[in-house]
């Protein structure tokens, strides 16, 4: 995780004093666990799979994603610290112990943070899940619909790319919809990995023909943190999208504590002019990488 930041130069950030304190990120994932680096700041759990009451995680991948927005890094003294330290959570679980899910459970979960984002104050929507490539079936078209209407409500969707590329079209769903911030990983190419395939990243451009993603992120070999921590195993390494989309997520909650008048579009918009190129073709890394020093 440091990498993360050091790539993304958010370290000069906190130092101003912006951890992302007040902004609430819900996550729609494998569940979240009370793992110390999250310091008592997930403030709701709702278990879509289950049904069960009590906040868990039976596939740490979730808890992995929520690491990378924000974890306080406070196991690992401060290594393994996420983006937005500071940013309340919401952990919603729409993905069983083997990561996989069903459309229902994506849906329900999209209803609930339509009917509960004023509760929590809800501000950001992660989304490190989703289906396959987009293929213009009508399934895919309610879960983008689903999305947008987040979107509409004013909350920033930022969702991962998927791992089925590098091929054109290879964008997953909802990260398809032009509405939504999409995240690429921007250190696939030549990596050697569980995912089967030396790069993985989704590439667009849509069937839509619109440019996808905006933004890249690391995603590779990414440290954070694991739901058996009370075994003694706190951080662990994952690959994928899903771990660049959240290291966006919590660059907007840093904006939104300095600037909570912002709209999702205004945001962005913001996102677009502090990236910077990291030297890939346009529909592998959108507008490039988010720099934190030049957002503020």
């Amino acid at each position: 995780m440091d990498r993360v930041r050091e790539k993304l130069h958010a370290d000069a950030v906190y130092q101003s004093g912006i951890t992302g304190r007040g902004v609430t990120v819900a996550i729609l994932d494998t569940g979240i666990c009370a793992h110390p680096d999250f310091d008592r700041r997930i403030i709701a759990f709702c278990d879509f799979v289950n049904g069960k009451q009590n906040m868990y995680d039976d596939a740490s991948h979730g808890t992995h994603v929520a690491g990378i927005l924000g974890g306080n890094g406070g196991l690992g003294r401060g290594r393994y610290r996420g983006i937005a330290p500071g940013c309340g959570l919401v952990g919603l679980k729409v993905l069983d112990r083997f990561g996989q899910g069903r459309m229902e459970y994506l849906i329900a979960a999209l209803e609930w943070v339509c009917a509960n984002y004023q509760k929590y104050g809800i501000r950001i929507l992660n989304i490190s899940a989703g289906t396959t490539k987009e293929e213009g079936d009508e399934e895919s078209f309610h879960l983008v619909r689903w999305v947008e209407k987040v979107w509409d409500l004013g909350i920033t969707v930022v969702v991962a790319a998927g791992n089925q590329g590098p091929e054109p079209k290879s964008i997953t769903v909802p990260g398809n919809s032009k509405k939504v911030i999409t995240v690429g990983a921007s250190d696939d190419f030549g990596q050697k990995s569980k995912l089967g395939s030396a790069s993985y990243s989704g590439c667009g451009p849509t069937r839509e023909c619109v440019c996808k993603p905006e933004l890249v992120a690391p995603g590779t070999k990414i440290v954070s943190c694991h739901s058996g921590w009370k075994s003694g195993r706190y951080y662990a390494v994952k690959s994928g999208t899903s771990m660049a989309s959240p290291a966006v997520a919590g660059a907007a909650a840093l904006l939104l504590e300095k600037e909570p008048y912002l709209t999702n579009t205004q945001i962005k918009m913001r996102m677009k002019t502090c990236a910077r190129d990291v030297g890939l073709p346009h529909n592998r890394q959108g507008w490039g990488m988010p720099d934190l020093e030049r957002l503020f």
